[in-house]
């Protein structure tokens, strides 16, 4: 059984996914905690399904080491197979990546390594392309730049503002983390022979 830890910022909608196909006793992983960088709100689905949280505001550190340091503590208290970015908003410093890569893995909604960064859908809007999509990466000391897991496409409408196309494509993120996270915890993806 992979035990995962998953890292969120935000409603948490990727991370209700993964709980609920976890649920599931054939689907081969566990999340055994959630973590986030402030009292976000989807630390909820994982009160609602009795996994334990935890809170690490970069507010509270004078460096982003010490932060990133207190965090990873957290993270390996659960001693995890896995750790899942799932709308983590934050760059992790490479102190935490290094100690964790290549099981850490973050979804992030261009097609890599197209738009990468915090504003990927605006970014693809903006550039007027007629599709984007999710990418599944192992997180490395850049910027969205590890290698590739997983990818699916989302066609760009002509009528498509940020926050339509957005809904769009976590749609499909939702669907396509579930199913790597699955793979992983099958052994069809080797996360380490990734990584060169």
């Amino acid at each position: 059984m992979l035990s995962i830890v998953v890292l969120i910022s935000g409603s948490g909608s990727n991370l209700k996914s993964l709980l609920e196909a976890t649920e599931n006793p054939l689907f081969g992983a566990k999340i055994v905690a959630v973590g986030s960088d402030n009292a976000a709100d989807g630390l909820a689905h994982a009160e609602r399904f009795g996994v334990p949280t935890f809170v690490v505001s970069p507010g509270s550190f004078d460096t982003r080491e010490n932060w990133a340091n207190v965090l990873l503590a957290n993270v390996n208290h659960f001693r995890p197979d896995l750790v899942v970015l799932a709308g983590f908003m934050k760059i992790l410093p490479a102190n935490f990546v290094s100690a964790l890569t290549p099981n850490l893995i973050n979804t992030h909604p261009s097609l890599l390594p197209a738009f990468p960064g915090a504003h990927a859908v605006r970014d693809a809007l903006d550039a007027k392309v007629t599709e984007t999509g999710v990418t599944i990466h192992v997180v490395d000391e850049g910027v969205d730049t590890g290698p590739h897991i997983a990818s699916a496409t989302v066609p760009v409408l002509a009528d498509d503002n940020e926050h339509d196309l957005h809904e769009r494509i976590k749609v499909v993120e939702r669907e396509l983390l579930v199913a790597t996270v699955k793979d992983i915890a099958a052994k069809k993806i080797h996360l380490p022979s990734l990584v060169k």
